[in-house]
């Protein structure tokens, strides 16, 4: 086991290191900061003077190599735009995605799963046609059409919900949290919908394929012979055998609602890191992209190695040997 945390540490660490390398000298090639930030009074003399100010001056390797040794010492530098240190300005925007994400992905199992198996056991049932009829509509339906069709019905039309914006926030550990006030929930209710609708249809097929193909195994139908009831069927023998692929595809989307819930932020205002991160790349604000896309990367692998240990507490068969 300590051979195979060590092996997945070198590999992300290598893999941020490649990442590194290609966001760094990718926003190299999209644009030139002091020509962005530059105003239209500005001199030739005064944008040399920006460009060292800002280490643009330097040849890109010996730029590169400034900023990864900053990175090992925990300092990802300074915003060009904001002038202020880029792991501040990460750090002030995650707590924004990280409520919207986990609480969308907490309506996608919470409903999700429980769909499925019903669909699953339930599988000619009127009631399943429907949810399959309505997960493949979950499915096509586009992220940004879908979030204009909520904010036209629960904010225009019902006036349920706000539009935009965080709401009010209250302080916990130093840390601002819109789940712990009522405008806050208002506020997070639209986004987190729009991000938890394809979860729930991805969680409800994961859910039904994996029921219906362990609903029949030998030990199922032993089970239901020595008369134990439905419920505990599903909770013991049904339910441990269907999450590892829910717990598999589970842990990338938690990845993937943090990282690309960009869409979804921009709609709704929501201020977290997918917003900044458009932000950035319009203004070329290079430290920012590049902090950004190796945080990321790192807790993709992370969230990756958290999915390969849970493997083995959900079933036993699966070891790591050497």
């Amino acid at each position: 086991m300590i051979n195979f945390i060590a092996k997945r540490f070198g590999q992300s660490g290598l893999l941020a290191l490649i990442m590194s390398l290609i966001v760094f000298f990718g926003m190299y090639v999209v644009g030139d900061p002091v020509e962005m930030l530059a105003d239209e009074d500005f001199t030739e003399q005064d944008k040399i003077d920006l460009a060292i100010e800002l280490g643009l001056d330097k040849p890109l390797p010996e730029q590169y190599i400034t900023f990864l040794s900053n990175i090992l010492r925990g300092d990802f530098g300074t915003s060009f735009v904001h002038n202020r240190p880029v792991l501040d300005l990460i750090l002030e925007r995650l707590p924004a995605t990280l409520e919207v994400a986990l609480v969308a992905m907490m309506i996608g199992l919470l409903v999700g799963i429980p769909l499925g198996i019903y669909s699953g056991i339930n599988s000619n049932s009127r009631p399943s046609r429907a949810i399959s009829f309505f997960t493949t509509v979950g499915y096509s339906i586009p992220n940004f059409w879908q979030a204009l069709l909520l904010i036209l019905v629960f904010s225009v039309s019902l006036r349920m919900f706000p539009s935009s914006g965080r709401g009010a926030t209250i302080e916990l550990f130093g840390i601002h949290l819109s789940l712990l006030s009522i405008d806050g929930l208002k506020h997070i209710a639209l986004p987190a919908i729009n991000l938890a609708i394809y979860k729930i249809c991805m969680q409800t097929r994961l859910a039904k394929s994996g029921t219906q193909e362990v609903l029949f195994q030998e030990y199922m139908t032993f089970a239901r012979a020595k008369g134990i009831s439905r419920r505990r069927i599903i909770d013991r023998h049904l339910l441990p055998n269907i999450l590892i692929p829910i717990v598999t595809i589970t842990g990338l989307e938690i990845g993937g609602l943090i990282a690309f819930s960009t869409v979804t932020e921009t709609i709704f205002a929501w201020p977290g890191i997918g917003k900044l991160l458009l932000d950035s790349i319009h203004m070329v604000d290079r430290p920012v992209v590049v902090a950004y896309l190796i945080l990321i990367t790192v807790m993709f692998v992370f969230i990756n190695f958290i999915v390969d240990v849970l493997y083995a507490f959900l079933d036993p068969r699966i070891r790591y040997q050497k």
